[in-house]
């Protein structure tokens, strides 16, 4: 190992524990803020725990806003939404593979132009379309991008893990008689699980936390994700900062667990053929 290689691994660790630390704490007063009593104002300075320890804010922020209805309704449609989204992605982006020359190029160019429109730039058109098509207050309209593949970028994400496999792989099943979905099922999408699991994680988050669509289509509470509910929330009691906080919680929690299942894909040595060009 060389010198420099030693420094950079004896730093390593340490810089990991502060980066760590510093997104760690946020989350920490955030936590300890919710279990405050309901109505008590923010701490002057930030405290590790508050005293007395109390959940009255969480019956609080339930008793106020249907919090149960509402991760239920985030949880189906996310439900929903995910598994589309990797399923298009992948297919898409496995299509891009296997077109050749121009075409891909011109595809791949596409793509990363679709990346730069905005997507406040969508919303009149998007709106007209499904109101038109008598979709509004639904969910279909907050499922429906994940038939695109959600986003351009986990195509292309696709695109490139697919491409970082073994051509000789692709070329023998093809003399074996292979069909294409027959590849992506049992050859490519094994091989790029890691990637495949980091969309998911993606899309899972964006979904989870998109605010706007839903504030836009849904009209009947009963159909509200959890973003308007904490809308809905702060909006009955704007200045009740540890019943806010307990809502926060409320709607960080999930995103946590999925990020701890999913991390031992991205820390596993064997990551695979598919991810990083490994």
């Amino acid at each position: 190992m060389r010198a420099g290689e030693r420094r950079w691994g004896g730093w390593r660790q340490p810089a990991a524990i502060a980066v760590a630390v510093a997104f760690l704490l946020p989350l920490w007063f955030m936590a300890s803020g919710s279990l405050r009593e309901p109505g008590t104002p923010p701490p002057r300075a930030p405290e590790l725990l508050p005293r007395p320890l109390s959940a009255t804010s969480y019956e609080r922020a339930f008793d106020l806003v249907d919090l149960a209805r509402h991760t239920v309704n985030s949880l189906i449609v996310a439900g929903l939404t995910v598994p589309l989204a990797v399923l298009f992605a992948s297919w898409a982006g496995f299509a891009f593979l296997l077109v050749a020359g121009r075409t891909r190029t011109v595809l791949i160019g596409l793509s990363f132009a679709a990346l730069m429109v905005p997507l406040t730039a969508l919303l009149v058109p998007r709106f007209v379309l499904f109101r038109w098509l008598e979709l509004t207050d639904t969910w279909l309209p907050l499922v429906a991008p994940a038939l695109l593949g959600l986003s351009p970028f986990y195509v292309l994400l696709y695109y490139w893990s697919f491409r970082r496999l073994p051509t000789e792989l692709f070329e023998a099943a093809t003399l074996e008689g292979m069909r294409p979905l027959a590849m992506w099922r049992r050859l490519a999408m094994p091989l790029v699980r890691p990637v495949t699991v980091a969309i998911a994680l993606l899309a899972f988050i964006t979904t989870w936390g998109n605010f706007l669509d839903p504030l836009i289509y849904l009209f009947n509470p009963d159909l509200y994700t959890l973003p308007l509910g904490l809308r809905s929330l702060e909006a009955l009691d704007r200045t009740n900062y540890p019943v806010l906080l307990a809502g926060a919680v409320v709607a960080t929690a999930p995103v946590i667990v999925a990020f701890v299942i999913a991390q031992r894909y991205f820390l596993h040595e064997d990551r695979g053929a598919g991810w990083l060009g490994r």
